[in-house]
């Protein structure tokens, strides 16, 4: 699986042989669902992301089996049943960072635009990000809303009060330099 991730990305890398990229190789991706009856929380350590610093363009691939949960359970689930990450397993993201300047030493708060699809389902996105760049290396970070009914993820009525509408989602990339 992991080979066939790299393989997607050499490609994105591929199309702009001159241009300085950027990688995070573990970026952090977690979500966190609310609901009266139990709160569901996962964090995902894999999670390949790239960033072309002249087009600025950004790309993010995220396994979906390696969410960690605090309960077996509900790792199971999730897999199995809503995501179904032996036929969807991965999630990616496309796009581009609006205005960004990568000489700016310090922070920039900016949008990234782009398209965001996760269970076989497209959603474009814009996303407020906050990337930090000290000594030449550079961390990106945010948050968005992903609404469950969008992706297409399918769950049973009687478990629709277990599972929030809308999930919040967390990431932080920390890039260093990628040799081609």
């Amino acid at each position: 699986m992991h080979k066939f991730i790299l393989v997607i990305i050499i490609s994105f890398l591929s199309i702009q042989k001159n241009s300085e990229k950027i990688i995070a190789r573990q970026g952090n991706v977690s979500f966190f669902s609310y609901t009266p009856v139990e709160n569901i929380k996962a964090e995902n350590n894999q999670v390949l992301s790239i960033v072309d610093l002249e087009t600025n363009e950004i790309a993010v691939s995220i396994l979906m089996n390696a969410f960690v949960f605090e309960k077996a359970l509900m790792r199971e689930h999730f897999n199995e049943s809503y995501i179904e990450s032996d036929i969807y397993p991965k999630a990616t993201f496309e796009g581009k960072i609006i205005d960004f300047d990568p000489n700016i030493e310090g922070v920039q708060t900016r949008m990234v635009k782009g398209n965001f699809t996760m269970h076989g389902s497209h959603k474009e996105l814009e996303i407020k990000v906050k990337i930090e760049k000290k000594n030449n290396v550079f961390a990106i970070s945010g948050s968005f809303e992903a609404v469950v009914e969008d992706y297409n993820i399918k769950i049973p009525p009687l478990l629709r009060g277990n599972i929030a509408k809308i999930i919040n989602v967390d990431f932080k990339f920390e890039y260093e330099g990628y040799e081609n």
